[in-house]
């Protein structure tokens, strides 16, 4: 320590404010201020070739504003060997401590320097701090063989080193301490009471160190236990399964052969068998392996099947027809089928024919969408009082969905069937085969193939599941199956069943079914009473006609829903007791009124016929326009047409050729364009000039929707007729029917739909197919018949006689 080159002591020094740890006299260390004060502090040093002393803040002051009391009143005398500014106005400089020294006075009006003196050890002699020093280094020696992290230089400068200040002070500096603790080692001028406080200290560090390391033990013993427990509990186990005493893996396969045991009497002796197989080998099995859950899940699968379980309920033919009748408006020709359906089981039963539950067809209720053929099927499970399994057929293009996967998959689960006698707990559920045209067929199977033993009375009562791996009777659920359209199942399947046509409903139909049945149901569901809703007739007929498009009356519903929704909200935040709905308010609830069959034209014109076209979601009128271009005869045909319908086109224009050909179609010379020539010369021209003079373009509109087949045949020919005789079309007769290319007129599908659309479009006459005539037009609502003249028609003369004007 030498401070014989500067001022003598006590003095006034620059104070610089340390946060971290006590720096000793012996130090040589880097410091890294960024407080303006302390930086002020530093450069008056340097500017002045001062010393500086580095005092230490106290705990919860650091960083603070400078203050008395907020640092320790000890520090470090020393000089600034070098300084280094660094970004965002930090520095560092390097600090060699030279002395001890204490704060004396500190000023808040010049807080960069304090007034400071030396702080001097009190005289001692070496004799008797001998004994301290080596009790200490013998304490050091043990700290150092625990603490791995202790200097081992250090052990080597106390032994050589006799000075006991210089013994305390590098000791010191390497002891984790408290600042408070650090402080008062720093400040203790009585060096025997300071190496004592050393020792405690020391001695305090060992015993830490000596739990902590019991306390490790004590977990490694504690982990090593575990294994060993787990060793343990592992041969028990095995000693468990040799002595075939019980755990609870045993008593979950008692349990399970107890319920086998009930099963048996409903089993088939493959199911039983089989299952009784599996229960076997999963008792044998280590209940870890991964075939054990597997095995376990198949076990419980096969013995939630309802087997012996069935609805006792006997068949009634009149609680049928009471529910059909009490659900569903119209539909007459299916509920009689379906009640004739239900009579001869009924009959079955009560004469006592064996296996009556399993005998009869499979009823498939073919339609539009929303017109009522899956609440058909609710209907029936009403009646019966058996509960109700949708099977969605849609899309499905894997046959292991109906059949089950295999157990060897992964993931591997019983097919749909099965599933869905599980879900109902009974065997004799009604199931509806949802969407059964729509089934696809790839590489991964045909489904169909499936249905075909799953719909067949004869082979339905031995339906073998791949997952479980023995037959299951299915013979005596109702199964009952809808389509959209029934030219999409394939053969064999429509085979094995009945197809039930549930055609369009009537404007009228419609007006009953939401008056009795969508109306309360709506107004249930939206929390309002009858009272609270005023809606006459007409507006009612209104939504029908102007604000739905559509076969049966999903969108219908939607509609009404849609309405009471609004309603509600004025109920509540206008505080309206009733809301009125009529036809000149009806705009504020609903958006623009959306027509989607035009109404019939008052006007004729020459080129424009309305034909009659099915859709999926019931019949439309179709327009066909034609317009005569001067060329040579060519056929020109646009619209979003399929290849039956573009072929349709060209027999309608070569019929027309035929008749003009014939003379059975007037033609006006005069309208068939003339060269200068042939006027001079007088040339006679022949009808057959009209259309080899004229290039015909022929449009369906409505691009965006495509439309295929034979039956708009009669109505394009009748309006290649009409544009080169230039004779008008009546605008309020619509026909439908197939042409042939002799002139035959032949009949044609979906005339309930079409005829439909007809009277929506308020037509006065209809030509038809005369087959269609003598063999459908019971099936046309009479409120259709009575509206519109019907009129059959054999060949296209009939149709040119009764279109054209």
């Amino acid at each position: 320590m030498d401070l014989t080159n500067y001022d003598e002591f006590p003095q006034e020094l620059p104070l610089i404010i340390e946060d971290e740890v006590f720096l000793y006299p012996f130090m040589i260390a880097p410091l890294f201020l960024n407080n303006k004060t302390n930086i002020s502090a530093v450069e008056k040093a340097i500017n002045e070739n001062k010393l500086v002393i580095v005092a230490v803040s106290k705990d919860g002051q650091e960083s603070q504003e400078r203050a008395d009391g907020q640092f320790y009143d000890v520090g470090v005398i020393g000089n600034i060997m070098r300084k280094v500014s660094l970004p965002d106005g930090k520095i560092k400089v390097l600090f060699q401590g030279l002395a001890k020294g204490r704060i004396s006075q500190f000023k808040l009006d010049n807080p960069e320097v304090c007034q400071v003196e030396l702080m001097e050890t009190k005289p001692y002699s070496l004799e008797s701090v001998t004994s301290i020093l080596n009790i200490l280094r013998e304490n050091v020696g043990k700290l150092s063989k625990i603490n791995t992290k202790f200097p081992v230089d250090l052990i080597k400068t106390i032994d050589e080193n006799n000075d006991a200040v210089r013994i305390a002070d590098l000791i010191s500096s390497v002891l984790k301490v408290t600042k408070s603790q650090a402080y008062k080692l720093f400040s203790q001028t009585d060096i025997e009471a300071r190496l004592v406080a050393i020792i405690e200290i020391i001695q305090k560090e060992i015993e830490n160190f000596k739990i902590q390391k019991d306390i490790t033990q004590k977990v490694n013993s504690k982990i090593e236990k575990t294994h060993k427990d787990y060793f343990l509990k592992e041969q028990i186990k095995a000693i468990q399964q040799e002595l075939g005493t019980g755990n609870k893996k045993d008593e979950e396969v008692k349990s399970y052969s107890k319920r086998l045991k009930k099963l048996k009497p409903f089993m088939g002796k493959d199911a039983f068998k089989e299952t009784k197989k599996q229960i076997e080998k999963l008792s044998r099995m280590h209940q870890d392996s991964p075939d054990a859950s597997l095995l376990q899940t198949y076990v419980e699968q096969v013995l939630d099947i309802p087997f012996g379980q069935y609805s006792d309920e006997k068949i009634s033919v009149d609680a049928v027809e009471k529910q059909l009748n009490k659900d569903h408006y119209s539909l007459e020709k299916a509920k009689e089928r379906i009640s004739e359906y239900f009579a001869v089981k009924q009959l079955l039963e009560q004469r006592g024919v064996e296996n009556a539950k399993s005998r009869g067809t499979v009823l498939c209720f073919v339609g539009p969408p929303g017109v009522g053929k899956t609440s058909l099927a609710n209907s029936i499970s009403k009646a019966l009082k058996r509960p109700l399994v949708r099977v969605a057929l849609g899309g499905m293009e894997d046959v292991n969905e109906l059949r089950g996967h295999r157990r060897t998959y992964v993931g591997a689960m019983p097919g749909r069937l099965v599933k869905g006698l599980v879900d109902a707990k009974k065997m004799n559920p009604v199931m509806v085969l949802d969407e059964i045209d729509k089934l696809g067929a790839n590489n991964r199977g045909d489904p169909t193939a499936v249905m075909l033993e799953v719909l067949d009375p004869e082979q339905n009562h031995e339906f073998r599941d791949l997952y479980l791996n023995f037959a299951i009777d299915l013979s005596q659920v109702i199964f009952v199956s809808t389509a959209n359209d029934a030219r999409r199942i394939p053969a064999a399947l429509r085979d094995r069943m009945e197809f039930i046509e549930i055609s369009s409903y009537t404007p009228n139909e419609k007006y009953h079914i939401a008056k009795d049945y969508l109306i309360p149901q709506e107004l249930e569901k939206h929390g309002l009473k009858k009272t609270e809703i005023s809606m006459s007739q007409t507006t009612v007929e209104m939504i029908i006609s102007k604000y739905t498009r559509e076969a049966g009356v999903r969108n219908l519903r939607r509609v009404f829903s849609k309405l009471f929704r609004k309603s509600a909200k004025k109920i509540l935040s206008e505080g309206e007791s009733k809301v009125l709905i009529n036809t000149k308010n009806l705009k504020e609830f609903l958006d623009n009124p959306i027509f989607e069959i035009d109404p019939a034209d008052k006007k004729n014109m020459i080129g424009v016929a309305n034909g009659l076209a099915w859709t999926a979601v019931g019949g439309d009128v179709l327009k066909i326009e034609a317009i005569k271009l001067k060329g040579k005869g060519s056929l020109v045909v646009t619209g979003n047409l399929g290849d039956v319908m573009k072929e349709s086109s060209r027999i309608s224009y070569s019929v027309v050729k035929v008749l003009i050909d014939e003379s059975k179609l007037k033609i006006d010379l005069s309208t068939i364009p003339t060269s200068l020539k042939e006027k001079d010369e007088k040339v006679v021209l022949e009808p057959s000039e009209v259309y080899k003079r004229y290039d015909i373009h022929l449009h369906i509109p409505e691009g965006a929707t495509p439309k295929d087949g034979p039956s708009a045949g009669i109505t394009m020919a009748l309006t290649i007729a009409s544009i080169l005789s230039n004779k008008e079309i009546k605008s309020d007769l619509c026909m439908t029917g197939e042409l042939t290319l002799t002139g035959k007129v032949l009949p044609i599908g979906g005339l309930k739909e079409k005829l439909i659309a007809a009277f929506k479009a308020k037509m006065k006459k209809a030509l038809i197919p005369r087959k269609n005539y003598e063999r459908d037009l019971e099936d046309i609502p009479d409120e259709v018949k009575k509206a519109l003249e019907i009129k059959p028609v054999d060949k296209i003369e009939d149709v040119l006689k009764e279109g054209l004007i």
